[in-house]
């Protein structure tokens, strides 16, 4: 067999997947491409995500820090091309409220890096104490260049330094509100170009430490489903659908009866709600039938959803704006306001507090708020961009629930910090720019979120 003849054979794996030099042997020793990352915790459950760079065989050992001298391994995974490399472990049968240290085993050899890899079991804390204090980071729109298949011009990408200084702030969880991936127009109508892309993006060498030490959960908008404003028309959306279950850690995707990406969890005493604002939508440029951003399905698991949650808060989590009415970008007022009007109106009738918005997309950071008589005022945090070019101009407008000195047109990320009794929980929201330096601050206590007397 010739060199050239070797060449051809192993090419589509070598782009698709390796990055490596064309001719590499597929016997050659697997290392790891991207990650660990943590994704969800439970009490006594969490899970460690991974992406090697050829097919290997792979585990995960890990030991509490209490004891670290007892390791444990999980069962063994293949990772295999056809799904991009990745290999989930669900790990359980943990004890809550610790702190478990981890690292990957790639083809039997133990696998270290230089940042910290851990993860921890929620506290057990009902009938027993208050609630813990936490922090979550949220962020969306994460561009990662690459020039053979980027748009020509200047980088559309850059500042990737934020994802260390989300990493410094140590959060406990990050929330990934849409757009976390950027299909370009060459993956969009092939599994392998689709795969290639969350898989270039999520090899980002600046992410790595942010993925390895907080629990990730993650919803989509249109750039990681498919092309820009998408809808339930994208023909490869059951190929978006697996990239995203391959790559993300959610304890879910979709619930009973229900297709798509849409889970909830909890952290402490706070409920998220993560919700899927394309599978069910309806393309916006029809003129006849109802439109739709959740679909009836999902809108009515949503607000069951709320009025079961005991929670102080209940963070609904989408990637568009759900308040700014002003008719501008994809906020929900611009694509389907008979639904949007029909949620606000259920979260009356039903009397279910404690509701606020996390939302992402339109490439600013904001805070809108809307006072309704009578009861509770809704928020909408709109949290954008994290690398991708940030629209400054969105300062001008015309949003008038946007509360002043909240609008931030330049990359950004920020916390919710909760912390207090039980009885009296608040959250501090921080919005901070790419190295990590505070730009606002906001506190919401859980009392301000209940009806009025």
């Amino acid at each position: 067999m010739t060199t050239t003849t070797m060449r051809l054979r192993f090419l589509p794996f070598a782009l698709l997947f390796l990055a490596a030099p064309l001719g590499t042997p597929l016997a050659a020793q697997a290392g790891l491409r991207a990650g660990p990352m943590t994704g969800y915790s439970e009490m006594r459950e969490a899970m460690v995500w991974l992406q090697t760079d050829a097919p290997a065989e792979v585990a995960i050992e890990y030991w509490d820090s209490a004891a670290p001298g007892r390791r444990y391994r999980t069962d063994t995974a293949f990772t295999l091309a056809a799904t991009a490399f990745t290999a989930r472990f669900p790990i359980g049968l943990l004890e809550p409220g610790r702190v478990y240290h981890y690292r990957p085993v790639i083809d039997g050899r133990p696998v270290d890096r230089p940042y910290p890899m851990r993860f921890v079991t929620q506290s057990l804390w009902q009938w027993r104490a208050d609630p813990p204090p936490f922090t979550v980071a949220l962020g969306s729109c994460l561009y990662v260049n690459d020039p053979p298949y980027d748009r020509p011009g200047a980088p559309y990408g850059g500042e990737y330094e934020i994802l260390q200084a989300i990493h410094d702030r140590r959060p406990d969880a990050m929330v990934w509100l849409g757009d976390n991936v950027y299909l370009r127009e060459a993956d969009w109508y092939s599994r392998s170009g689709i795969l290639y892309r969350y898989g270039h993006t999520r090899a980002l060498p600046h992410l790595q430490p942010l993925l390895a030490g907080a629990h990730h959960y993650a919803i989509w908008d249109d750039h990681d489903y498919g092309p820009n404003d998408s809808d339930r028309s994208f023909r490869d959306r059951a190929d978006t659908h697996d990239a995203f279950r391959l790559f993300w850690g959610n304890p879910t995707y979709g619930m009973p009866g229900l297709p798509g990406i849409t889970t909830m969890f909890a952290w402490a005493d706070v409920e998220f709600f993560l919700l899927d604002d394309r599978t069910h939508r309806t393309p916006n440029r029809r003129n006849t039938g109802d439109d739709a951003l959740l679909g009836d399905d999902q809108l009515r698991w949503l607000v069951d959803a709320l009025a079961a949650s005991h929670a102080p808060f209940r963070l609904v989590v989408v990637g568009g704006q759900v308040l700014n009415p002003s008719g501008e970008g994809e906020t929900w007022a611009a694509v389907a306001p008979d639904e949007r009007d029909r949620l606000l109106r259920l979260l009356r009738e039903e009397d279910i507090w404690g509701v606020m918005f996390l939302t992402g997309d339109r490439h600013f950071t904001e805070l809108s708020r809307l006072d309704r008589p009578g009861t509770y005022p809704l928020y909408d945090l709109t949290v954008s961009p994290l690398t991708a070019g940030p629209y400054p101009t969105g300062r001008d407008e015309a949003n008038p629930l946007r509360v002043q000195g909240t609008f931030h047109g330049a990359r950004n990320f920020a916390t919710l910090a909760f912390s207090g009794p039980r009885t009296d929980r608040v959250m501090e929201i921080t919005v901070r720019d790419v190295q990590g330096r505070e730009v606002w601050t906001w506190t919401i206590a859980a009392s301000e979120l209940r009806p009025r007397p």
